[in-house]
């Protein structure tokens, strides 16, 4: 009797183990209906990959390796993400949009506490964006405020630093969205701009316009003498070598009239002139004139009613 006993409480005891033993083997399923094998406590979590090595603020890191668990999270530094784990090889993470950039030391840890070993990862500052400049056209002459230019954009920082022509020049943050930046004195032309947040990550590069084409804004009566009269022109971009064509005659600049041929034209600044014309009738007749500077830029060609 009592071996019959002793028989009946050692198969149950077997039968009892045998049952967790598979319960514990068994694979649990999913919601999406696929299998996941349970990670055993005494997995080590190991990371194989991170890409990328390095990213911005708000980018999307895969992380791939062996024991990663069903659920878990990303550290960076102190810094807890929670990472989407897919079975327990795969799991990615975004960067928090405002993490501030620097060296971090990244690591995995498992739902049950499990950490892995840690690596390290680089945030990278903000990609500056630039959008527009305005003006976008400057000005030869321009001085002072008129050469200030406002490059809009996103992700300027008070760490930012603006690029003219492939050097770092003076620059003012004005907001998230703005830079001010005044104009180097430079040869007209195309000028390049771009912003940079380090030295590896920089905007797309805009073109600012220098022009040195002369304009005529206004052509007035000035000073008045016994035979001859000022005709004053305002405008932009005159240089002191600039000619003044006067119906298809050349006045003043490289080859044409001097002095002694009665016509003159007087240099003020780049944005007036002076034509001293000496009339042969008090009446007012019409005649053309054009500013042309040496390098064969012409202004429009402006008609004038004088005498």
């Amino acid at each position: 009797m009592l071996l019959i006993y002793l028989r009946t409480v050692i198969f149950v005891f077997c039968f009892g183990l045998a049952s967790v033993a598979t319960a514990a083997e068994h694979p649990k399923q999913t919601k999406n209906g696929s299998t996941l094998k349970p990670v055993s406590s005494a997995m080590p979590v190991i990371i194989l990959s991170i890409i990328p090595a390095q990213a911005e603020p708000g980018a999307k890191v895969m992380l791939s390796g062996n024991g990663f668990g069903e659920s878990a999270s990303v550290f960076l530094g102190s810094v807890e993400i929670p990472a989407r784990t897919t079975g327990t090889k795969y799991a990615e993470f975004n960067l928090p949009p405002k993490l501030a950039p620097g060296l971090y030391a990244l690591y995995l840890k498992r739902s049950d506490g499990t950490t892995g070993r840690s690596y390290n990862f680089t945030v990278l500052p903000l990609r500056p964006v630039l959008s527009s400049l305005q003006p976008s056209r400057i000005s030869s002459c321009a001085a002072g405020k008129e050469r200030e230019v406002i490059a809009r954009g996103s992700n300027f920082g008070s760490t930012s630093m603006l690029f003219f022509n492939g050097a770092a020049i003076a620059s003012t943050l004005v907001s998230p969205e703005s830079l001010s930046f005044i104009v180097p004195a430079v040869p007209g032309g195309l000028h390049q701009v771009l912003v940079k947040n380090s030295p590896e990550n920089g905007s797309v590069p805009l073109t600012l316009v220098v022009e040195t084409r002369p304009e005529i804004d206004q052509v007035t009566v000035g000073n008045e003498h016994v035979n001859l009269y000022e005709l004053i022109i305002t405008g932009r971009n005159f240089n002191q070598s600039s000619s003044l064509y006067v119906d298809g005659i050349q006045i003043g600049g490289r080859g044409g009239q001097d002095i002694a041929e009665r016509e003159k034209l007087i240099y003020v600044d780049c944005t007036k002139l002076i034509y001293q014309r000496h009339p042969y009738s008090p009446v007012n007749k019409d005649f053309r004139i054009q500013v042309v500077n040496p390098g064969g830029e012409a202004s429009q060609v402006v008609t004038v009613t004088a005498p």
